[in-house]
């Protein structure tokens, strides 16, 4: 399952914004590092189902939108010099390079300084680039633990993908950065904090999520972000409302599909005064801005940043079904450009292994093991028993 991580500095809105994005309870307040272990949880993202297309109807998605589930981490709020074990963010660090893409949970009313404590005025710029040096720094000391076996004749990319290879850094990857920026044994560490600050923007890709932008003095603070970090993306964010939203749609109250720019009432009978505020202030925020963000962050991070894919597998090409019958009961995120043998192995090792053809479900022909699979594929594989 593809796993993302939330990053930020205490107090940001992080674990809001996870439970926001997972409806899984956590320590929610009002003071830094409420978060001391890292939170799993499930988030979804949604793309459209394909059953409308093929004139068939599945009970997997919810008009017409289909929720694909990831991995989801919360980790303790990063402090200037975690990477020398200041703070509580030190210790999980490695947890959140290991996942596949990062959100960046900054307070962009900037009434949250880079320690996590309540203040006016403050650059939430400068928490993103705090957020990225921490990182760079961390990997840059793991990277230095070997740099005497570099130095006595040791292949600089073999041993830097060795000892990066658990954070899910390719030789590939690694050879082409340090090809790309000259690195060698004689390197200085700026030139290696360079070599790890490309090698984390390529491989572990990132986005803004300017949260609390609720709050009137975040939207400078947001065109500032946009200004500094034109790399990241930087979505405005409301990780308070989505989980009032999504809260009060699962007491019954409203209806709400996450990502939407509107809900609807159910019964306004059942609602007290200060529901009815806070409904009210909610739906004018929607209209301002389109959507909360939360949803859009997932979204934008899965099939941007890091371009996935969405494939359909099915055992019946030609009633979209698996052997009992259920109508396009599995939706797989794939990387752009994997192929119908990537895709057997994702359903089972099996099937890989003993993989015979595969059927593309639209045009009922088959493709080879190396066709090259496509958004909204759906596709029946055949394998050997």
């Amino acid at each position: 399952m593809l796993e993302l991580s939330i990053i930020g500095s205490p107090n940001s809105g992080k674990s809001t914004f996870f439970k926001a994005a997972t409806l899984k309870d956590v320590k929610i307040a009002d003071y830094p590092f409420t978060t001391l272990e890292p939170n799993e949880g499930l988030a979804y993202v949604t793309a459209p189902c394909v059953c409308t297309e093929l004139g068939t109807k599945c009970i997997h998605c919810v008009s017409n939108v289909r929720f694909i589930a990831v991995k989801l981490w919360d980790v303790a709020g990063l402090v200037p010099e975690a990477h020398l074990g200041r703070g509580r963010g030190n210790e999980f660090l490695s947890d959140v390079m290991r996942a596949s893409g990062l959100i960046q949970v900054v307070d962009a009313s900037g009434r949250t300084d880079a320690e996590g404590n309540a203040t006016e005025g403050f650059d939430p710029s400068s928490a993103v680039s705090m957020l990225e040096k921490e990182l760079d720094y961390w990997m840059l000391s793991l990277l230095k633990k070997d740099w005497r076996v570099v130095q006595q004749g040791g292949d600089f990319v073999r041993t830097a993908a060795a000892r990066l290879s658990g954070l899910g850094f390719t030789e590939f990857v690694v050879k082409r950065v340090a090809e790309k920026l000259g690195v060698s044994k004689d390197s200085g560490d700026m030139l290696l904090l360079d070599f790890v600050s490309s090698l984390r923007g390529q491989s572990k890709p990132s986005l803004i999520a300017a949260n609390k932008s609720d709050v009137r003095s975040a939207r400078s603070n947001i065109e500032k972000m946009r200004s500094e970090f034109p790399e990241s993306p930087v979505v405005p964010t409301s990780a308070e409302i989505e989980l009032a939203l999504k809260e009060a749609s699962k007491d019954g109250l409203i209806k709400y599909l996450p990502g939407s720019g509107d809900f609807q009432i159910i019964n306004e009978e059942r609602l007290n005064q200060k529901q009815k505020f806070a409904v009210s202030f909610m739906s004018e925020f929607l209209k301002e801005h389109g959507n909360t963000g939360v949803q859009q962050c997932l979204n934008k991070l899965v099939f941007e940043l890091l371009e996935m894919i969405v494939v359909y597998p099915v055992a019946d090409a030609n009633r979209y079904t698996d052997k009992h019958g259920n109508v396009l009961p599995d939706a797989y995120l794939m990387r752009s450009g994997s192929t119908a043998l990537d895709l057997a192995f994702a359903i089972h090792q099996d099937f890989g292994h003993k993989f015979i053809a595969a059927t593309d479900a639209r045009s009922k022909k088959s493709v080879a093991a190396s066709y090259v699979l496509k958004d909204r594929d759906v596709i029946s594989i055949k394998a050997a028993r």
